[in-house]
């Protein structure tokens, strides 16, 4: 399935090159490998580390979005609990920073990889790659099954 926005590509965590390979080996809700990435797109061959180190930047994009966990779980806290005891907070913020671990993990890296990998959607890459896979094997030709 080609998805052509990049929006969409980027939401299903795939190739930014050609929105159709994965980038993460396993789903996200296999917590003990959650982490692991294809070193290159299994579809189209990118490669989806530029340079060595280059994953550091995400750490500063999942600490944003640790910030933004902390301060909507505060305010849902603070609007349906009517200002519960400090506990509650702390309970809450820690619970649902720790069950979103992995997809704060994995979307700062598509942050990264998104914006700052100089790769760009190319629909040559991706048609080609469609049409190198057909639903049905070709069908071979009498001379062909005589050798």
């Amino acid at each position: 399935m080609a998805l052509s926005s990049s929006l969409l590509g980027f939401a299903a965590q795939r190739c930014p090159r050609c929105h159709q390979g994965r980038v993460f080996q396993t789903s996200a809700f296999h917590l003990a490998h959650f982490q692991n990435m294809h070193e290159a797109c299994p579809a189209c061959g990118q490669h989806y580390e530029p340079e060595p180190g280059f994953y550091w930047g995400a750490m500063y994009i999942s600490y944003a979005f640790s910030v933004a966990i902390v301060v909507a779980v505060g305010i849902a806290t603070y609007v349906l609990g009517h200002d519960p005891a400090t506990w509650v907070y702390v309970t809450g913020v820690a619970v649902a920073t720790v069950l979103l671990v992995p997809l704060s993990f994995r979307y700062s890296r598509m942050v990264m990889l998104y914006l700052f990998a100089g790769i760009d959607y190319d629909p040559k890459v991706a048609a080609g790659l469609t049409r190198r896979r057909p639903s049905t094997p070709p069908a071979r030709q009498p001379s062909e099954l005589v050798n």
